[in-house]
């Protein structure tokens, strides 16, 4: 080949390579935007442990309870409740000083918040029911399995940790931290304490540094059925500490999603969906 036909074919792989779509990053890297809600059949502000709770309430059948993440709010939820109220009555809430409830003077603490959806769940007149928890939710979740297996069905619990030394240094994540950049405008738009955050972060940020302390022997006390689920990429959860978890309870089952992070029902709704339909269908509550 000529030096000239190399040089023109150098110039076509140039112009190719210029003009090509920019390789995009991988889902797990991503924070899609967040959903909003469908519209509600009843929805207002429920009286609880001295605060005023919000929440909505979509669909018919048994009860399933979706419990948020720390610093968020029920929005998220938005690509999950409309396939779950096709065959679930779903009920989503923000938690205490989260999205639009308030608060009062007490600590934020896990046995307090998870005191809370107790509350609503006596304020709505639900016996029992299913949690499907992200996070924080997923803790709380496992508060009431432990203190109060009772009300509960079944618990899918997303990225929660026993204790905080199963979370992950999540100061250099850029998703987390576009999160907590996120979050910090919606509790601007929703919270009735609206200039608040940085003291509300505060707060919130103690709580995850010192709750919750769950030991080995705790967990083994769990009866209801539990599925340990995090993400392949989480950012903040250790793997290490979802395997214990899920070794711990009594026949727990463990679930780890692929390609995707601490956001993944975000990142990939369809299959987080469908993994808590598969969960809630063929999991048998006692």
């Amino acid at each position: 080949m000529s030096l000239r036909c190399w040089a023109f074919l150098l110039c076509c792989l140039a112009v190719i390579a210029a003009t090509a779509p920019a390789r995009a990053d991988p889902q797990w890297l991503t924070l899609p935007p967040t959903p909003t809600l469908p519209k509600p059949e009843r929805s207002g502000y429920a009286p609880v442990n001295g605060i005023r709770l919000w929440y909505a309430v979509f669909g018919r059948g048994e009860p399933v309870i979706l419990l948020h993440g720390g610093l968020a709010n029920a929005n998220y939820w938005g690509n999950q409740v409309p396939a779950l109220a096709k065959r679930y009555r779903v009920i989503v809430m923000d938690s205490r000083g989260h999205g639009r409830s308030t608060r009062n003077a007490e600590p934020y603490g896990y046995d307090l918040m998870a005191d809370d959806v107790l509350g609503l769940m006596d304020f709505l007149k639900i016996r029992k029911a299913a949690i499907v928890g992200w996070s924080d939710g997923a803790i709380l979740g496992l508060d009431i399995a432990l203190r109060h297996p009772e009300r509960l069905t079944k618990l899918f619990a997303f990225a929660a940790n026993s204790d905080p030394s199963g979370v992950a240094d999540i100061s250099k994540s850029p998703v987390f931290n576009a999160f907590v950049a996120r979050a910090e405008k919606e509790y601007a738009a929703l919270s009735p304490t609206p200039t608040e955050y940085q003291a509300f972060l505060a707060q919130i940020e103690k709580m995850w540094a010192t709750q919750p302390n769950w030991t080995e022997a705790q967990l083994q006390k769990i009866t209801v059925p539990v599925w340990i689920v995090d993400a392949d990429h989480d950012e903040a959860i250790k793997r290490e500490n979802t395997e214990f978890m899920a070794k711990a309870i009594p026949g727990a089952g463990l679930l780890i999603q692929p390609e995707v992070s601490h956001f993944s029902f975000l990142q990939d709704p369809q299959q987080f969906t469908n993994d808590v339909l598969h969960f809630l269908e063929h999991v048998k509550a006692p």
